[in-house]
């Protein structure tokens, strides 16, 4: 009987293991901030190609939400702008997401609410680094702004 005891509780402590550590979250694999280069394109020429820092935010264990920093000068600034629920998906250490379309509003510098259209989102992660891209309409802008943006997490 003692045996049937020995063994019994040997079995069920051979099941487990120590070094089985659960896999973080995707989002909170990729969730930072991000610095890098920004290049804008509009009408297939280049606008604005400057150092940005972007920030991923978990929002949940499979998505996530981007701050898409200001942009431009002066009456032109477009400010940040948040692209919410971005969902993420793993294949072997690369992690990608994308959103068709998201619309939103914001305050500008005046205080005038603006709305914003930011569609063909993707975003590519692989080690520390981030790749992402998307076309922007801002208010009344008669155009399409498309932005690239490549980054590194501090």
């Amino acid at each position: 009987m003692s045996f049937a005891a020995v063994a019994l509780v040997l079995g069920v402590c051979a099941c487990g293991s120590d070094d089985d550590e659960p896999e973080v979250a995707v989002a909170e694999q990729v969730a930072g901030i991000y610095n890098g280069n920004e290049v804008i394109m509009v009408d297939n020429e280049e606008s604005s190609n400057e150092e940005k820092t972007y920030e991923i935010v978990k929002a949940t264990d499979t998505s996530v939400d981007i701050m898409v920093p200001a942009s431009g000068m002066g009456p032109m600034t477009i400010p940040a702008l948040l692209v919410k629920g971005i969902t993420l998906t793993k294949n072997g250490n690369s992690i990608s997401g994308n959103v068709g379309s998201y619309t939103g509003t914001v305050k500008n510098a005046s205080g005038d609410e603006r709305a914003y259209t930011i569609s063909g989102v993707t975003l590519m992660f692989s080690d520390k680094k981030m790749v992402a891209t998307f076309s922007l309409k801002y208010g009344n802008m008669p155009f399409i702004m498309t932005t690239t943006f490549t980054g590194e997490k501090k």
